[in-house]
């Protein structure tokens, strides 16, 4: 995969229906959906295994509500950083992967019209988890309203979390454990140490992603008080954690298979995506000395992310 151009607005601007819906598609930055779709899928499978049935219906409408509040949280979060001038002063971004959508600092959307298309993507997930309320219960309003408050408050002033050193950890909540144990509480009514177990993996696998994105945007970040872990802990020590991350997944699958959540055979692949996430760790270096090196490990971490979960799904659908 190749990086993409920036967006300009000769190209997203007009008024023609067609147009109108390709900028705004644009603007939710939809190839990052995958870090919330597949935790919902693997979610969705474990409680198949627990139930042994699968309400598609439910399934679905998690998957819409999970997307509107990624996507919300994705534009509410260029707002955001264009308030404390991190996206508009980042010049080693390497897009689209980091630097956000860059539609307010190309001038294709105001961050007046980027915020209130956030909220309108957030009520609109809302009314999708009300939804699910009146289907499952009310226990989906606080799995719904405790991930909508972690992916928007990642970034949003006064609490910006990511300012204060803790927005890894609202990441992997927000886009792991949440989304895992909320869709496999749809279908089966349960939330136990097994659920959260089958979520550790899809938490740390898409804390990597956000931690190797950070690196590019320390130098903008730290001028904005964003204290990311690579600000504090500089390339080589993100470079540890990064590889921490992928351990810790590891050893989760492993856990998983040894309490006996899941077969033998669903260990058979994560050694390999620890020993890709090993190798690639050694390309998590300053953007202006490995740029091209850097990008590519970015874009195999998004891989191992996708890959480790539809394996984890599918061991997940089939149980021990």
């Amino acid at each position: 995969m190749s990086p993409a151009s920036e967006p300009l607005a000769v190209e997203l601007l007009g008024h023609s229906p067609g147009q109108i819906l390709r900028r705004y598609w644009r603007a939710m930055r939809p190839a990052f959906f995958p870090a919330s779709v597949l935790p919902v899928v693997v979610g969705t499978a474990w409680g198949h295994a627990v139930s042994g049935a699968i309400d598609l219906a439910v399934a679905a409408l998690a998957l819409l509500t999970t997307m509107l509040v990624h996507a919300g949280a994705n534009v509410i979060n260029d707002v955001a950083d264009e308030e404390s001038g991190s996206d508009r002063a980042n010049v080693d971004r390497i897009f689209p992967y980091t630097g956000g959508s860059r539609f307010i600092q190309n001038e294709i959307l105001s961050a007046q019209a980027m915020r209130r298309f956030g909220v309108g993507l957030l009520a609109a997930a809302l009314i999708c988890g009300a939804l699910l309320a009146w289907l499952k219960g009310p226990l989906v309003l606080a799995f719904g309203l405790a991930g909508v408050a972690l992916a928007t408050l990642y970034s949003l002033r006064p609490v910006q979390l990511a300012g204060r050193g803790v927005g890894e950890v609202a990441i992997a909540t927000a886009f792991g454990l949440l989304p895992v144990t909320g869709a496999a509480w749809l279908q089966s009514g349960v939330v136990d140490f097994a659920s959260l177990l089958v979520s550790v993996p899809v938490a740390l696998w898409v804390t990597a992603i956000l931690l190797i994105n950070e690196v590019p945007d320390i130098a903008a970040d730290a001028a904005a008080g964003k204290r990311t872990l690579p600000v504090r802990l500089g390339v080589g020590g993100a470079r540890w954690v990064y590889v921490g991350l992928h351990l810790g997944a590891l050893l989760a699958m492993v856990a998983a298979v040894a309490t006996g959540l899941l077969s033998p055979f669903a260990l058979v692949v994560p050694p390999f995506i620890f020993a890709l996430a090993l190798a690639n760790s050694r390309d998590v270096r300053p953007v202006a000395e490995a740029r091209e090196r850097l990008t590519r490990a970015i874009e195999r971490t998004l891989a191992i992310h996708a890959v480790g979960c539809l394996w984890l799904a599918v061991w997940a659908w089939r149980g021990a």
